[in-house]
This record gives structure tokens, C-alpha cells and sequence, in this order.
């Protein structure tokens, strides 16, 4: 009998590891980008691992929520920390066999982040607060543009490798690594930043460091959060920022992620996510600190040029088959 795939065990140890380099690496990732935002601005700035310390800090308190909430605002937390979870466990982030590999279409992966993006503006909504009603309307309107940028930018990439797979994606790109070059994918490329700013909260799109009314989009949603409810949270936020920023790189700079059943290969995946996606956010921060916030009415324009740019890369990789 021919054996396909690496075994289950494999699989199932690569989904474990990608989530736990996720959910450490992602607010390792947020307080890189605060620490080189901080030197570039001449200040000292607060460690790396701040982030870490920040949330085992909300960890360890009571979560209090207002009397008059429903059980959204107990449960969203919980679905956002849960959708980012298993997207991450089912990506490709280190090796192109995780668990449940065959389900991880970019529809699925989509959708499970756009999950939480609702959940979290129905918590904002339910405890009826201005500033709550406010960011969940400007985060819906950014995600009603972001999406489908995002889904037409990757379905050009799945069109390049007649799938639309991540996994398989990933693994023909590194098969084939001429594609990394061609105009499909150096479009794709472009929206997928934009995207990829949008959907993170940076700048100029949103400032994570502000608490000015005006300005707030996700901060607005979680000031009726505390304690454990702000640390889960705060951690759900983290590891989409992982996630997004190691799907970036690795759909289009692959090499590094395992594609066979070495747990050898596997670690040494660990490492080129870690090297890649810090790169990642060091560019970043350093275009951030150099840009200043859109008006909320000038943020519609950028996302949809984010669009236009994704589906010309639909239309030159058709024009180019």
C-alpha cells in the first residue's frame, strides 16, 4: 500500500507546536514592533517580552463585565481565542502537513478569522456604549473591504496552483520557485500588505497606542474589558498578528517550512518562521513610524486600492496561463 502524507502523529505534533510558537510568538512579535518603534523614535522603549508579562498579569485577575451584558461579551474571548487557535493549528506555518491539512482551505482560514472579527464588534455592541457602538462600526466597515481584498489576492495565488489549499499552495510555490517573481504574485503581494495592516490594527490604518476617541477602532471595542476577559483577548489579538504575518511570508517567501515527516526539518521550520516574521515586523514598524494615521474616510480608498491591486493579479495570472 503506497503511503501518502506524512503519519497522524506527525501532523498532530506540527499543529501543537505551530500553536504554541503562535501563541508565544505573537505578543513576542507586538512588543518587537513596540521596541523598534520606541528606538526609532530615540526613546528606550519596554523589553521585548513585555507583552508576556502583561498577560500573565491580566491572567491572574478577576474578570468583570458590566451588569447589564449579555452572554456575548462573556463568550466573544473565548470564539476569537478559539478561530485564531484553530486556524493556526490547520495553517501552514511550519510545515505543509498540519492536522486537518486537507481542510485548510483559504475560505475556511477566512472565515475563522472573520468570525472573530464579528464576534468581537457584537461584544463591543453589547454593552451599549458609545465608544463600543463606534469601534465596531468603523472595525465592520474596514473588514467589509479588508475580506474581500484578502480572498481575491490569495485566490489568485490559487489559480497559479490550481488549488485552493494553503498547504498545497505553499508546497508548489516551493516546488515551483519561479513564481515568487512573476506579476501575479508580486500583486498579490502588495494588496496582501495592505490587507495584512488592515486586519492587525497598524498604522495607518489604526494606531495600536492610541486612546483617543476619535482615532480608536479596536481599542474602542475592548475598553469594557477586564482582567482575564482583556487577557484572552489581548492574546487573540496577538497570535492573528502571528498568524497573519506567517502566512504573509510563507505564501510567498516559503522556503524554510517543512514539507517532509522530520521532526529535524520541524525545528529547523520553527527557526526560519521566527527569522522571517521578526523581519517581517521590523519593516513594519519602521514604515510605521514614519506614517501617520488615515482619516477613517481615507482608509475606504487604500483598502480598496488593495482590491483593484488583487484583482489585476487575478487577471494577469488568467491572461498568463
Amino acid at each position: 500500500m503506497t503511503h501518502v502524507g506524512p503519519p497522524l502523529g506527525y501532523a498532530i505534533i506540527a499543529s501543537i507546536i505551530q500553536v504554541a510558537l503562535v501563541g508565544l510568538g505573537g505578543p513576542l512579535l507586538m512588543g518587537l514592533m513596540a521596541k523598534v518603534r520606541a528606538r526609532a523614535e530615540g526613546r528606550v522603549g519596554a523589553p521585548i517580552h513585555q507583552p508576556l508579562r502583561d498577560l500573565r498579569k491580566l491572567m491572574g485577575k478577576e474578570g468583570l463585565r458590566a451588569h447589564h451584558s449579555s452572554a456575548v461579551l462573556a463568550v466573544a474571548p473565548l470564539v476569537v481565542l478559539g478561530s485564531t487557535t484553530l486556524a493556526v493549528a490547520i495553517s501552514p506555518l511550519v510545515t505543509t502537513h498540519p492536522f486537518l491539512s486537507a481542510s485548510a482551505d483559504l475560505f475556511v482560514i477566512v472565515y475563522l478569522l472573520l468570525m472573530g472579527s464579528v464576534t468581537m464588534a457584537l461584544a463591543g455592541l453589547d454593552t451599549g456604549t458609545a465608544f463600543g457602538g463606534m469601534g465596531s462600526s468603523r472595525a465592520i466597515t474596514i473588514g467589509a473591504l479588508a475580506e474581500p481584498a484578502l480572498l481575491v489576492a490569495v485566490i489568485a495565488l490559487s489559480i497559479q496552483a490550481r488549488t485552493s489549499n494553503l498547504p498545497a499552495i505553499v508546497a508548489d510555490t516551493i516546488a515551483h520557485p519561479v513564481w515568487t517573481s512573476t506579476p501575479t504574485r508580486l500583486l498579490a503581494l502588495v494588496a496582501l500588505v495592505i490587507v495584512v495592516i488592515a486586519e492587525t490594527g497598524r498604522l495607518p490604518v489604526d494606531n495600536p497606542n492610541t486612546h483617543l476617541e476619535l482615532t480608536m477602532i479596536h481599542e474602542a471595542m475592548t475598553l469594557e474589558y477586564a482582567g482575564s476577559d482583556l487577557g484572552l483577548v489581548t492574546l487573540g489579538a496577538a497570535m492573528r498578528l502571528g498568524l497573519l504575518f506567517a502566512l504573509l511570508v510563507n505564501l510567498f517567501v516559503p522556503w524554510g517550512v517543512a514539507t517532509g515527516s522530520s521532526i529535524l526539518g520541524l525545528l529547523a521550520a520553527v527557526v526560519f518562521l521566527a527569522l522571517k516574521t521578526s523581519l517581517l515586523a521590523v519593516v513594519v514598524s519602521l514604515i510605521e513610524v514614519h506614517s501617520a494615521k488615515l482619516r477613517l474616510f481615507r482608509v475606504p480608498e487604500l483598502l480598496a486600492g488593495g482590491f483593484v491591486l488583487a484583482v489585476l493579479a487575478v487577471v494577469t495570472q488568467l491572461a498568463t496561463r
